[in-house]
């Protein structure tokens, strides 16, 4: 019965997450708040780790959702449920597309359709600082260090994107080791 809930989860969340998957995190935020199968720390977790693994963000956070609710075998039906919905919308598209790619409509939708994606996408974001770095809902419960932390990445990040001399991967292992020292300091 897991099984079965978790694609169907995934599936809704396939549907729906128009834009990428930084817009699968609104759906996850609800999951964990009507399943249990995990917590909002845990989804920051989930977004950091699939952020540093190859492929799409919203198909690995699937994966480890279902793994971690049901082992191996949720994992793959997590992951069957969210690309499902992608590969039957992608060939009804093809299927009408050839009839009316021309048509004033469906430019119109597609182009309605990048301010939706955009705003799920800035509220998937919201949703992320808020959890990083408000736990508790209150200012009170601000980590400085986290938020220092945020502050030197984001500089970092715009003095290697400048200079071209850092390889990414460097500044991405850099930037897990100071993580990992704060985190083991506090």
């Amino acid at each position: 019965m897991i099984y079965l809930r978790l694609f169907w989860e995934f599936f809704q969340t396939g549907l729906f997450a128009v834009g990428g998957g930084m817009a699968t995190l609104p759906f996850l935020y609800d999951i964990s708040d009507r399943m249990g199968w995990f917590t909002h720390a845990q989804l920051a977790d989930m977004v950091a780790v699939s952020e540093s693994t190859p492929g799409p963000i919203g198909v690995n956070m699937a994966t480890y959702v279902g793994f971690l609710t049901a082992g191996v075998g949720g994992a793959v039906v997590a992951t069957l449920g969210v690309i499902t919905p992608s590969i039957i919308v992608i060939l009804i598209i093809f299927a009408f597309l050839q009839r009316f790619r021309d048509s004033a409509y469906v430019k119109g939708a597609f182009y309605g359709l990048r301010p939706a994606s955009t705003g799920m996408i800035l509220a998937a974001g919201v949703l992320v600082v808020k959890a990083s770095f408000l736990p508790d809902g209150t200012l009170a419960s601000v980590d400085w260090r986290m938020l220092a932390l945020a502050a030197v990445l984001a500089v970092l990040t715009n003095a290697v994107k400048k200079t071209k001399d850092l390889h990414p991967i460097v500044f991405i292992l850099g930037s897990a080791v100071v993580g990992m020292v704060l985190g083991l300091a506090g």
